[in-house]
């Protein structure tokens, strides 16, 4: 069987891997090398083709037999092939680039588009952006001549594409851009894919601005490389599927209502059905404060609960692939919905007022503290949930409801 696969320095939490699987009946690897070990590896011819990602877009190519012309217009190869012994370096990221604008409406035709970062993946905005006719293209580092400090005095910025690692996991909160600061921004587009929303791309949300993240890009650039590597050509509707597969088992779900409501309830039998890891937030806030909530309302206040509740929130917010539950409180700090989105499907558990369960409950200690609670909550339920669920009968119902919903969140 031929032998394909991933090189790059840090790839502990790649998709490639499953990516060509899907795509694929053939074995593909991921391997890490140091710097020093790139050309040995490249020389070796030990593969019959492979994928490369950052740092080492460049590093390759002066070890390549022959470079396909686009990739030589780039500047950078992402996937090189061994044809009988020679090494042929290619450049499918302008297509999976292509792709993914495309897929979110945002066009470069006659735009002026901000690039962020000046690597590789930034060399194939630039050649794409060229060949779609963009009106100017502008390219941000720390010591250009754009830069951190004065983009934001180009107020005809319409395109903003950010090619740095800043916002990848696990520094998911990092943005260094204030759309806030661009008046006329169009569109927003982000090469990373974990998290799935980043900050960048949740500002441009909030803004209603048309966005994307990497991951199509990534799919359909390694949709290229597949065809490359087999030397035959496959539908884009594969794309889609390998897409949608990969979004249903990478996004969290993610539980919010009213306390009692039964979100644990639901949640343990959701993982139970996915085979995924649960996770209760207030367990994990119980558990980091060697204390049950009740005694840290009492002993510490609401504000201090907020606050460790927050935190936890940022770090579970992180995963990939679970099913979490969290307090009924959540939704009262604008800044947990990103906590929650990133990675996640926001599904609102809604159950009758009368038959919360407030044993434990700090806040709801009596039918008229509930409905005093809810009142003050239900729009802010509704504004963070993607979904609402009724959970007033079985909990195998509620769990059926989520599960056949779930599917249109992740496409």
């Amino acid at each position: 069987m031929q032998k394909f696969g991933l090189i790059g320095k840090t790839l502990k939490h790649s998709y490639s891997k499953t990516i060509h699987h899907l795509l694929g009946d053939y074995e593909y690897d991921i391997i890490e090398l140091e710097e020093d070990k790139v050309k040995d590896f490249v020389l070796s011819k030990e593969y019959d083709g492979y994928n490369v990602t950052i740092p080492y877009k460049q590093t390759v190519m002066p070890y390549l037999d022959e470079i396909d012309q686009t990739a030589l217009d780039i500047g950078a190869v992402n996937t090189v092939v061994n044809k009988h012994g020679k090494l042929i370096g290619y450049n499918t990221d302008i297509f999976g680039m292509k792709y993914a604008l495309d897929r979110a409406n945002i066009t470069l035709k006659d735009k002026v588009v901000l690039i962020l970062g000046s690597g590789g993946t930034s060399k194939t905005v630039t050649a794409l952006a060229k060949r779609e006719g963009a009106k100017e293209i502008l390219v941000l580092s720390r010591s250009g001549e754009v830069n951190y400090q004065n983009y934001f005095e180009r107020k005809d910025i319409q395109v903003v594409i950010n090619t740095t690692p800043v916002g990848m996991f696990p520094n998911n909160y990092e943005c260094k851009i204030d759309l806030d600061k661009l008046d006329n921004l169009e569109g927003v587009f982000d090469a990373i894919y974990n998290p799935d929303l980043t900050y960048l791309t949740y500002k441009a949300k909030e803004k209603g601005i048309k966005y994307s993240n990497g991951l199509p890009m990534l799919v359909a650039q390694a949709k290229g490389a597949m065809q490359l590597f087999l030397d035959k050509d496959a539908s884009d509707s594969v794309i889609e599927t390998v897409l949608q597969k990969l979004k249903k088992d990478t996004l969290n779900i993610v539980l919010i209502g009213m306390s009692g409501a039964g979100k644990t309830s639901v949640g343990k039998e959701l993982a139970k059905e996915l085979g995924r890891e649960f996770i209760d937030t207030d367990k994990v806030i119980e558990e980091r404060e060697n204390r049950d909530i009740p005694t840290i309302f009492k002993d510490s206040g609401e504000a201090y609960f907020r606050q460790v509740e927050k935190a936890v929130l940022k770090d579970q917010g992180k995963l990939t692939g679970k099913v979490i539950a969290t307090g009924g409180g959540v939704i009262k700090d604008r800044e947990n919905y990103f906590s929650l989105k990133q990675n996640g499907v926001i599904v609102y558990i809604k159950r009758d007022l009368e038959k919360l369960d407030k044993k434990g409950r700090p806040l709801s200690t009596s039918l008229d503290a509930v409905k005093k609670l809810f009142e003050q909550r239900k729009g802010l339920y509704l504004d963070f949930a993607d979904l609402t669920v009724d959970n007033n009968g079985q909990i195998q119902n509620t769990v059926k409801e989520i599960l056949v919903n779930y599917e249109s969140f992740s496409d």
